[in-house]
Formats: structure tokens, C-alpha cells, sequence
């Protein structure tokens, strides 16, 4: 008790300031990890141990609605007498429940429990999301915010690197020596560890930020907050039709991120690439980050370039890039790791270019005007929402039509989104935000 105490009394102390290198690179490393472990890892474990497609399609998409209602409780984390205290706390939480999962997966009950404990470290990690980003913004000036904005993204997406580049290829090396259980257990071991190595490092490390204005009255004023952000929010004009056009641009990504990995670990004779986890963790951890980073990046370019009116529809084709990649791959069937790698990384490179279309809409059309954070936020919160949809149907549409078919109608889902672009107002409405043309 008096060490926990003690843990309590540094993360509320105030900290000598540090230089942002210090903290930013860790600080969004540790907001990647159990983001990852939730979305990609969980599911590829599953698959190692036996579990249909459909379940880890439901499961880990019910998951993710932590990251779509975050920002109904983001308000009321503005009670707590430090945001630095908050990110410890969800940091330590979240490795403590990655590191149960390891102990889980001994239990004959393992897949129920470990899906409370990733539940768990998704809502830790949703909420350790915002306190983060308050940091953030509240220890940088603008000019150091745009500065360090490159260290968000790339160590957000080390992450993603660290946890399919290693962790995986470490766990299909494990399984061949003692088998998936006791394999993913102790990467989620190590997952936990580093997790919380991470969370008592920002003890140390990260700057007590300025202190947030409280909202008046309490837990009522912070609610009477959100219903305002709310209301404003679903007044703008054409919102409607804006949300509808964020849920359906990740209409086909959400089944391609969830069911193509699966697809690369099942048999051939099911339809599948038959890969080793090692292989998957191979293709998708390093060039396939590499890939997406410079995706990322070149759509940015591009889109600058253009100006976002301009930009859409390409960005809309290239975000649907990989469903004729995976098309292509279930139809032909390569047995070359070198051409599957290849194709991974055009998907990765046209995920990346294309994700930027949706951020930019978000951030310049819909949350323009009053409450530009919170309505962000909101959002972002919508653009899970399609992700996690159509994640969770995603496996019963593949048992359903097969691996080949199955690729073949997410492509379709592309064309949703496309015919609605030409009728969305792309540029920023005044101080209504967002409009139908």
C-alpha cells in the first residue's frame, strides 16, 4: 500500500519540465501498443488457437467500440487533478491487463476471459487516448506541436511495427518450439511488461501540464458540457449525410483489415495463403508499415497539393486498393513470399494514401466552427464506428461467400462512398462546418 501510495504522490507531483524528445516518441508508442494488441494481435492469436473467423471477427469489433464512445466520457476526465496522473494509471492498467491475458490463456475457460481483459485494456487505452492528447497540446506551444507532430505518427506506428514485426514473428517462432498457448502467453507477458516499464518511465518523464480548466459545478457541469458539444454537433447542417460518408469510407477497410490476415494464415485447400504467423508478422510488421508510413506521408503531399475537393476521389481508389490487392491474391493464390510481400505493401502504401482522405474531412469539414476538439473527437468517433461495423459482420460475410467472393464484395463496397462524394460539400462551411452541395 505504501508503494502504491508512493506511485500516487510522484504521478501528481509536479515534474521538473523535460524535453519533449523525452516524453512524445514513448508517450505515443505507449497509445499504439494496447491499440494494436486489441485490433491486430487478439486476432491473430485466436486464429493460432483455433477460433472461426466469424467469432474473432464479432469479438474483437465489439472491442473496438471503446475508441468510438471515448469522447462521451472525455468531459469528466477533466475532474482529475492531473492528466498525468491519468496516463500513468491507464498505462499501468492496461499492462496489468495484457499481462492477465498471459495467465488467461492457461484457464480451460481462456477465450471469455481473455476477451474481459482485452475489453479492459480497450477502455484503458481509449481513455489514456484523450488524457494523452491533453498533454500534448497543453505542454506545447503551437509551433512545438507541429514540430514534434511527425514523432506522434511514427512512433504510433512503430507500435504497429513492434507488435506485427516482432511480437508476432516472436510468437510464430515460440509456437513452433512449444506451442500457440504457452507461445502467446509469454508475448503477452512481455507486452504487459512493457507496457507498464512505459507507465512508471512517464512518472519521470512526462511534464505536468497546465492545469485543465475545470467545468463548473463538478461531474453535472462536465455533462451539461458534453450535451452542449452534442447538440452542437448534430446541428450543423448536412451532418447527417457527413456521417453517413466517414461510416461507409471505412466500409471495406474494416473487413479487409480484419479477414485479410486470416486469409494469409489459413490453408490452401480453404482458400488461403497457408503462411506461418512468423511469415504474416514477416510481411505486415516491416514493409508493410514501411509502406503505409509512405502512403501516409505521400497522400498528405498530394492532398495539399490538390486541396481535399480535388483529392477525394483518388484518395477514395487508393483507400480500396486493397481490396483488389487481396482479390488478386485470394483469385491467384501466390506461392512466392516475395510477390505476397509485394502486394502487401501496395495494400499498406494505398491504405495510408487513401486514410488521409477521411482525417482531413473530419478535421476541416465536420468539426469546423464551435467545439473544433470535442466535435473532432466526435468525429473520429463515427469513422470507428464504420471501422468496427464492418468489422463485426466481416466473418460472416466470408464464411458466407468464400475467401475469393468475399474479396470480390469488398470491392463493391467501394462504390458507396465514391457516388457519395460527388454530392458531399468538401471545403469547410463558415462556422456551420459541414453541408450537402
Amino acid at each position: 500500500m505504501t508503494a502504491m501510495n508512493e506511485l500516487l504522490a510522484a504521478s501528481l507531483s509536479p515534474a521538473r519540465k523535460r524535453h519533449p524528445l523525452a516524453w512524445v516518441p514513448t508517450l505515443y508508442l505507449a497509445q499504439g501498443l494496447p491499440f494494436y494488441a486489441v485490433a491486430l494481435v487478439a486476432g491473430l492469436m485466436f486464429k493460432s488457437m483455433g477460433v472461426p473467423n466469424d467469432q474473432i471477427a464479432r469479438w474483437t469489433g465489439v472491442l473496438g467500440l471503446a475508441w468510438v464512445f471515448k469522447a462521451l466520457w472525455s468531459p469528466f476526465l477533466e475532474l482529475a487533478r492531473s492528466k498525468r496522473g491519468v496516463v500513468v494509471t491507464f498505462q499501468l492498467a492496461g499492462g496489468l491487463a495484457l499481462g492477465a491475458v498471459a495467465l488467461a490463456l492457461q484457464l480451460p475457460g481462456w477465450f471469455g476471459v481473455s476477451i474481459a481483459l482485452f475489453a479492459v485494456v480497450a477502455v484503458a487505452s481509449a481513455t489514456h487516448d484523450i488524457a494523452a492528447d491533453g498533454i500534448y497540446i497543453a505542454s506545447l506551444s503551437e509551433r512545438q506541436q507541429a514540430a514534434y507532430a511527425g514523432w506522434q505518427g511514427a512512433f504510433f506506428n512503430a507500435a504497429k511495427f513492434l507488435s506485427l514485426g516482432g511480437l508476432v514473428m516472436l510468437a510464430g517462432h515460440l509456437e513452433q518450439r512449444m506451442g500457440p498457448g504457452p507461445a502467446w502467453a509469454l508475448v503477452f507477458a512481455l507486452l504487459g511488461m512493457l507496457m507498464a516499464g512505459l507507465g512508471l518511465y512517464h512518472l519521470w518523464a512526462l511534464p505536468a501540464a497546465a492545469p485543465a480548466v475545470r467545468p463548473q459545478g463538478g461531474a453535472r457541469g462536465a455533462a451539461g458540457t458534453l450535451l452542449d458539444v452534442i447538440r452542437a454537433f448534430f446541428a450543423k447542417p448536412g451532418i447527417w449525410m457527413a456521417i453517413l460518408f466517414i461510416i461507409l469510407f471505412r466500409a471495406g477497410e474494416g473487413q479487409i483489415q480484419t479477414i485479410g490476415p486470416l486469409f494469409l494464415r489459413d490453408a490452401r485447400e480453404l482458400g488461403g495463403l497457408g503462411l506461418s504467423t512468423a511469415q504474416v508478422g514477416a510481411v505486415y510488421g516491416t514493409a508493410g508499415t514501411v509502406a503505409f508510413l509512405a502512403g501516409s506521408i505521400a497522400g498528405g503531399y498530394f492532398t495539399a497539393l490538390l486541396g481535399l475537393r480535388r483529392a477525394m476521389p483518388f484518395l477514395i481508389v487508393a483507400m480500396n486498393l486493397p481490396n483488389a490487392v487481396f482479390w488478386y491474391l485470394g483469385t491467384a493464390q501466390p506461392e512466392s513470399l516475395g510477390i505476397i510481400a509485394a502486394a502487401l505493401g501496395l495494400e499498406m502504401f494505398g491504405y495510408g494514401f487513401g486514410f488521409v482522405g477521411v482525417i482531413l474531412f473530419i478535421m476541416q469539414v465536420v468539426a469546423s466552427g464551435p467545439y473544433q476538439t470535442a466535435h473532432y473527437a466526435l468525429g473520429t468517433g463515427f469513422m470507428q464506428l464504420g471501422f468496427v461495423l464492418s468489422k463485426m459482420v466481416s466473418g460472416d460475410i466470408q464464411r458466407l461467400l468464400g475467401y475469393r467472393d468475399f474479396f470480390l464484395w469488398v470491392l463493391v463496397c467501394a462504390l458507396p462512398v465514391l457516388v457519395l462524394s460527388r454530392f458531399m460539400r468538401l471545403e469547410a462551411n463558415g462556422k456551420e462546418g459541414v453541408s450537402a452541395s
